[in-house]
């Protein structure tokens, strides 16, 4: 292991994958814009900016499969050069095909998550594992540089169009810098993708990292993408886009800056013993926003508390993949990448779909507490399950 390039590499990663989440997050902060110039757009709001976690999502796995293959830096160098076509594209939108075509592509940005967390253990012993994906992970932030930077841009240079063409900018020095500073004899993984998935998929846990990690990142990335939309509708709380953004923006910071404490506790404490808390607290956030999403001071608090238990439980979940399966990482941080993105879809839909039928955002909410308290149920039975094998 090569704790010195792992940090070079840790910071550039780190890095990469800010500007990939400025990428992939880029419509929903300024969907107020992009309406008045599209306004037929309107009716598929929640569509084409849930689009990009689709692609994002999926793609997790062949991404974690490739950085094991071929190493990190192509697959970050490879993935910033093809981001440039559907941020381009995306500026010079003018009907909402438009907007969902650009919208898929742009979910790459989403994808090199898995590359990071595949690639950095290489580096570093596995006592640390939870530290270093943490902080990678805290590149995260770049859905809150994007929720508050791109309405100023939008704003500073007289259009959402000339905001969006300032990340090709951002894209190009990205992948500027992974040629120049990737690490190109990083190690690489042979291992059979067929015995890797089999290894994996025998082992009830893999199962139960996949529903948390859908749950704490789905969170993350669901507030980040339904909350501009949520605070500026005028029956709610009317507020502006850029305090909209600013709120957004706090969410994600907290949420982003306690994953690697989240990971720390993990490598310091029993993992599993701080999830459960983890859990209990994202439980009753849920059941808090659900009751309360028309006061806003109360709302606030609600959105916070979901913001701590989603930080901290991401960097908890990341220390136990690479812990249990680490000679399948790059499958297994994939599926489970994947699996966190997919949560980031479906809730804004659902959301949406509930307040059209019922006419209350509250059913949402109250689906996040039931999905953590199936959750707590799994964490009691793998908890039952090690004690036992520790006792054989």
């Amino acid at each position: 292991m090569n704790e010195k390039m792992g940090k070079k590499q840790l910071i550039l990663h780190t890095f990469s994958l800010l500007a990939g989440f400025m990428v992939w997050t880029l419509l929903a902060p300024l969907f107020p814009e992009i309406v008045e110039d599209i306004p037929e757009a309107a009716a598929q709001q929640s569509l084409i900016v849930a689009l990009p976690v689709i692609l994002g999502s999926v793609l997790r796995i062949p991404f974690g499969i490739l950085a094991n293959k071929i190493g990190a830096r192509l697959v970050f160098l490879f993935s910033f050069i093809f981001l440039l076509v559907p941020v381009f594209y995306l500026s010079i939108a003018t009907t909402p095909m438009d907007l969902m075509i650009a919208a898929v592509f742009l979910g790459v940005g989403g994808a090199i998550f898995s590359v990071g967390v595949t690639s950095l253990p290489k580096y570093y012993p596995k006592e640390k594992h939870g530290f270093v994906n943490g902080v990678y992970a805290m590149g995260n932030i770049g859905t809150a540089v994007t929720s508050f930077g791109a309405p100023l841009l939008a704003l500073a240079f007289g259009g959402w169009q000339a905001a969006v063409q300032t990340y090709l900018v951002v894209l190009a020095l990205f992948a500027i810098l992974q040629f120049i500073l990737g690490d190109r004899n990083e190690k690489k993984v042979s291992l059979p993708l067929g015995k890797q998935f089999k290894e994996v998929m025998r082992d009830y846990k893999f199962y139960f990292f996949n529903l948390w990690y859908f749950i704490t990142f789905g969170a993350f990335v669901a507030f980040g993408l339904f909350l501009p939309a949520f605070l500026t509708d005028e029956a709610l709380f009317g507020l502006t886009t850029l305090d909209a953004g600013v709120r957004t923006a706090v969410f994600i910071i907290i949420a982003t800056v306690l994953r690697p404490i989240g990971g720390l506790i993990g490598d310091r404490f029993n993992a599993l013993h701080s999830l459960i808390i983890v859990f209990i607290g994202l439980t009753v956030s849920g059941l808090l926003l659900a009751f309360t999403y028309n006061f806003i001071f109360l709302f606030t608090l609600g959105s916070l508390l979901a913001a701590v238990c989603a930080g901290i439980g991401n960097g908890l979940v990341f220390k136990f993949v690479p812990t249990y399966f680490s000679k399948q990482a790059g499958i297994s941080n994939g599926i489970v990448a994947m699996m966190g993105g997919l949560g980031g879809f479906f809730p804004p839909i659902v959301i949406d779909q509930a307040h059209n039928l019922t006419g209350s955002y509250a059913i949402g909410f109250i689906l996040l507490s039931v999905f953590c308290i199936i959750s707590l149920f799994t964490m009691f039975y793998m908890n039952s399950n090690l004690k036992k094998n520790e006792l054989a």
